[in-house]
């Protein structure tokens, strides 16, 4: 017999060859329906494959992202099927699983691809679905596995076997179709129930530009219908909030070759949002007891070395300039510049926690083809803060920001949200993380204690942390449930020794600072990018570059809505005046399109009665009101961050 541990902690036992997949029959047959892989100890296998000893065990579902990375795994297997039952002759490289679907590159000789092709591909793959075939794992040895692909002909599986020793080869077999395959994969191919073939690419051959070019098949799965047509129908609009269209619509940012990649022009609309952003972050942080700080755009090049980001760091910096006979960085982050503003001046324990908090701003080499809008720039303005405490000061420092991002997402409209806790890999240690094991496990159990305290909802993955420590990503969804990573939470134990760095505890003995990094609204070319999206460009009104739109309907009127705008202006209410010679349809349609959220009507009537005719955007005509009325109601709107859309 064997044991089996649960998450919940009950153990259960079971004979030696039980499958996770039996586990979950004998918890209850509706759980077992919806499994479509487990953790055993860790790792990630086949609900069907057999545990021969003691193991913990966590049983995967759609609902899990390692659950829908081996649905999606399988799928791109099942891909492979019908091309090659549609193809023959066909060769595949690779067919992973992406952030949302799979692809798979093969060679399909001179044949291109048409989405006629794509068509006919998916509804073989339906016709193969419904066959319910078994994945089957498969160890093989090395030369069997080449043997098999020479009759192939596939010399692209045998260029991966090259790189495969005996006892960690392994075959998956669904259907008529093989393929060389770690795994794992879902218990079989009738999990899959809605299928779409999404796009056709060229990629070549292991990235390299002098190999062949292969044909990649992007696609998405689902294990019912109803959760591909929402797919899609929030890819539709996706595509009509695509910060990159609306930021050119809006006059928000610009992007200019003359610049260069990457490096946004953010335009007079663009840099009201940012300034609205730093004044709501400058409020809250000195609230929190928060000390700003200016550090410069570049460094010397020991700095780096000291902090530990050269050489390990270095593709993602700027290449250094020669000045003095020293190589001088871009700033690539703020954190090193931070801790030596905390080394500038003898602390003690009464100092303690210290913030400090800057909207630094940092250049990274993206590599072109990671470029995207806002998303992804070489220049970003950080919402970066560094705390500086005690062991004992820890937890409620972490909680307290903590907090802050969950005033943020209110704010904003952010309704679901979750943290991801990214910790060590234990096998890294003195590699790709800082060899201190106890610190690890130390920081790793302070920092779930705080969530779990705290109440809030969190994930942990493995092998995410930063090098110093492990940190929290936060993840959000947009309106339309897209989701995005927006900021980062991160502990510190390693860079307050490299910079020696201390304060005089309460027994005036030298103590090491514990550092917590923190950027709760990212930066702003992330956020902004992501605020587009969730608003659709409808912004509120406390953010939105014009916030009242003034329509006479005659030159006549010109006078009174001159007036109107004096005394808006005079309330810090950002106003312009429609002075066009245009029909006052026209200006409304207009101001409508520019997503202004208020514009007033000024005519005959409203003059003489010293008022204005009040449209919201989304909402319409709201009525007549008095202006002194008005702008009182819309000055609190925008002095309580309302979202009144």
């Amino acid at each position: 017999m064997i044991k089996i541990t649960l998450p919940d902690g009950a153990v259960r036992e079971y004979e030696a060859g039980t499958s996770a997949l039996d586990v979950a029959k004998s918890i209850s047959e509706g759980l077992a329906r919806k499994v479509l892989a487990a953790t055993i100890n860790g790792e990630v296998w086949d609900a069907t494959r057999p545990i021969n000893n003691d193991a913990l065990l966590k049983l995967l579902t759609w609902d899990d992202t390692d659950g829908k990375s081996t649905f999606w795994h399988s799928s791109a297997h099942l891909l492979a099927e019908a091309v090659e039952t549609m193809f023959p002759g066909a060769k595949f490289w690779v067919g992973p699983a992406i952030e949302k679907g799979f692809y798979y590159d093969m060679d399909l000789g001179d044949r291109k691809l048409s989405e006629e092709d794509l068509a006919s591909l998916e509804k073989k793959m339906n016709e193969l679905a419904k066959q319910k075939n078994v994945y089957l794992r498969k160890e093989i040895s090395k030369a069997e596995a080449i043997k098999y692909f020479e009759d192939k002909g596939d010399e692209y599986k045998l260029d991966l076997l090259g790189n495969l020793t005996d006892g960690g080869i392994t075959f998956y077999t669904q259907g008529g179709f093989t393929d060389l395959c770690r795994g794992p994969h879902i218990p079989d191919t009738g999990f899959i129930k809605a299928i779409k073939l999404m796009s056709v690419a060229g990629a070549y051959w292991k990235g390299d530009e002098k190999n062949r070019q292969l044909t990649r098949v992007y696609g998405v799965t689902f294990p019912a219908q109803k959760e591909l047509d929402e797919y899609l129908a929030m890819l539709e609009e996706a595509k009509k909030r695509d910060h990159r269209k609306l930021g050119k619509e809006l006059s928000i940012f610009t992007m200019d070759d003359d610049v260069g990649q990457g490096l946004p022009l953010w335009m007079p609309n663009g840099t009201i949002i940012i300034e609205e952003l730093e004044k709501l972050a400058k409020e809250t942080e000195n609230a929190g007891g928060y000390k700003r700080v200016v550090t410069p755009h570049i460094a010397k090049e020991s700095m780096y070395l000291t902090s530990g980001h050269l050489p390990y760091y270095a593709d993602s910096m700027f290449p250094p300039m020669e000045m003095d006979g020293e190589k001088y960085y871009l700033k690539a982050m703020n954190c090193p510049h931070h801790h030596k503003i905390f080394d500038a001046e003898q602390k003690s324990y009464k100092d303690l926690p210290y913030r400090i908090a800057e909207y630094g701003t940092c250049y990274r080499y993206e590599q072109s083809g990671e470029l995207f809008g806002l998303m992804r720039v070489r220049c970003l303005h950080m919402n970066d803060a560094h705390i500086y405490c005690t062991k004992e000061q820890f937890a409620a420092e972490f909680r307290a920001v903590n907090d802050m991002y969950i005033k943020y997402f209110k704010i904003f409209g952010v309704d679901k949200y979750v943290m991801r806790l990214s910790l060590h890999e234990p096998s890294k240690l003195g590699q790709k993380y800082v060899n201190e094991p106890a610190l690890w496990q130390e920081t790793e159990a302070m920092v779930r204690n705080v969530l779990i305290e705290s109440n809030i909802p969190y994930v942990e993955v493995h092998d995410e942390a930063a090098f110093y420590g492990p940190k929290i990503d936060v993840q959000i969804w947009s309106a339309i449930g897209r989701e995005f990573t927006l900021a980062t939470n991160q502990v510190d134990f390693n860079s307050g020794n490299k910079f020696k760095l201390s304060f005089t505890n309460q027994h005036n003995q030298p103590e090491v600072p514990l550092i917590i990094h923190r950027a709760p609204l990212g930066t702003h070319e992330r956020f902004i990018g992501f605020l587009l999206e969730h608003y659709a460009g409808k912004f509120p009104t406390w953010l939105a570059p014009l916030q009242v739109k003034i329509l006479p309907i005659s030159d006549k009127f010109k006078d009174y809505a001159n007036t109107i705008f004096n005394k808006l202006k005079k309330a810090d209410i950002r106003v312009e005046i429609d002075d066009r010679n245009e029909k006052i349809g026209k200006k409304i349609r207009d101001t409508e399109l520019a997503r202004v959220p208020y514009m007033l009507v000024i005519g005959e009537k409203e003059m003489n009665e010293e008022k204005a005719s009040i449209r919201r955007q989304g909402k319409g005509d709201l009525g007549a009101k008095n202006v002194d009325e008005f702008v009182a109601e819309i000055k609190e709107e925008i002095l309580l961050r309302s979202d009144n859309q």
